[in-house]
């Protein structure tokens, strides 16, 4: 949803607009086309998934991982002035929430059950 959000705002930017908001980099690489990568440019990677066949690790990796997509949203959501940008930011907020408590739900019952 965020590379869609960015490719919505990007669409229609003329090549000064994209120059002063300092993507110039970027779009010398990808043009307006999504890119998956962090704030510093960082590529995503398949190695930021971490499994193991032990649920509670499995588990704890997962709820870390939601945990820290929620603190980024709040993050961009700090950081953004359109109303259009921050309403879906919030929706993608509270589903990271949600996702938390179901993993923690998930964890709380391998953990009962002796794992």
């Amino acid at each position: 949803m965020i590379g869609s959000m960015v490719n919505q705002l990007m669409a229609n930017a003329t090549i000064d607009e994209i120059k002063a908001a300092g993507l110039e980099q970027f779009y010398a690489d990808h043009r307006k086309g999504i890119y998956p990568s962090n704030a510093n440019g960082v590529p995503f990677t398949a190695a930021y998934i971490e499994s193991m066949s032990d649920p509670i690790a499995n588990l704890s990796e997962d709820m870390a991982a939601e945990q820290k997509a929620r603190a980024t949203y709040e993050n961009l959501i700090d950081l953004a002035e359109d109303p259009d940008i921050i309403g879906p930011l919030l929706f993608l907020r509270q589903r990271e929430v949600v996702h938390f408590n179901r993993f923690k739900e998930l964890y709380d019952y391998y953990k009962k059950k002796g794992y």
